[in-house]
């Protein structure tokens, strides 16, 4: 596949270790001095910090690396309110804002709230209409009006105005046909991610991350860019990591689960298996069939693999 971009990692933090302001900068620090590019945070109502002060946190305590979110939902803020917040992170932390942006799908987060959780459609149609709002607001220098079914902006100048120009690069993630359609026209990382219509994230999503439904989603995302399609760039995030030297057995036990032989279970990119050496070389091989070169890594297992973002970060 030719998209031979260089290496990127993010750390998916969402805790301070001890639960101090001290220990989450330390942290943040810690992730930029072991290479990891960018620092990315969920973005859902049980126990984690709040993605905006949190995220200003890592910034005052770091200096090359770069924050964001994997991703924000889009029902839980208005679009202008997030485009303003989004402007202001910018500012202050220097130009250093990916903006990730999501359609919502945890179950559990909407009910606990009592915000509504309408059928996938809707929440979706929802999603590119707040993604016009926030890109449109973060670009325009003037007055920006946006009227559509759930949103109405009428002659809004947002100020203040970010660092980069254009706009901070849009993380648009999923995993669903729509989402991914619309990433590739918008976005300028695409998340590829499992299917979450359900609203749970169980092992019902399994079999919708395999190598043959990666290179589906990542087929989408091409489609829909068109010319374009070079200047994205794909991440995945990594959220089962085994570092072990049988990585065979372990596949084998995957397999079923996935739906798949036990050479592919090694390909699923939401999982990583094997010693040090073998994930440099199954991430080289991930990036030249799929073209996922942008890895974000979970929080309990980001430490643990900083070999491997040493020896790939930045080839």
């Amino acid at each position: 596949m030719a998209h031979a971009r260089k290496f990127r990692f993010a750390a998916q933090l969402s805790k301070a270790p001890d639960g101090t302001a001290r220990s989450w900068a330390e942290q943040a620090k810690k992730a930029e001095d072991l290479g990891y590019s960018a620092l990315l945070m969920p973005d859902h109502f049980g126990d984690q910090l709040a993605p905006v002060p949190a995220l200003m946190a890592a910034a005052d305590a770091t200096s090359t690396l770069r924050l964001g979110t994997l991703v924000f939902d889009n029902d839980y803020r208005h679009p202008v309110v997030l485009a303003k917040e989004a402007a202001t992170l910018d500012l202050l932390s220097g130009g250093r804002l990916e903006l990730g942006l999501g359609a919502g799908w945890m179950r559990t987060d909407y009910e606990e709230s009592g915000i509504a959780y309408d059928p996938p459609g809707v929440r979706v149609d929802r999603f590119a209409e707040g993604v016009a709002v926030v890109a449109g607001l973060l670009e325009s220098d003037g007055p920006f009006s946006f009227s559509g079914n759930h949103f109405v902006v009428t002659d809004h100048t947002l100020l203040p105005r970010p660092v980069q120009r254009p706009r901070p690069p849009l993380i648009l993630g999923g995993g669903g046909r729509r989402v991914l359609t619309l990433a590739g026209k918008l976005g300028d990382i695409v998340s590829i991610n499992v299917d979450l219509r359900a609203g749970t994230g169980g092992p019902e999503t399994a079999p919708n991350a395999s190598p043959d439904a990666t290179r589906q989603k990542v087929a989408w995302v091409r489609e829909s860019a068109g010319e374009r399609f070079d200047a994205i760039e794909l991440n995945c995030l990594i959220g089962f990591v085994m570092i072990t030297d049988d990585a065979r057995s372990i596949a084998e036990a995957m397999g079923p689960t996935f739906g798949i032989d036990p050479a592919d279970a090694l390909h699923v990119p939401v999982t990583l298996i094997g010693t040090l050496d073998e994930m440099v070389e199954e991430l080289r091989w991930r990036r030249e069939e799929y073209g996922i070169s942008y890895f974000s890594v979970e929080a309990d297992v980001w430490e643990a693999l900083a070999p491997v973002v040493s020896r790939l970060a930045g080839t």
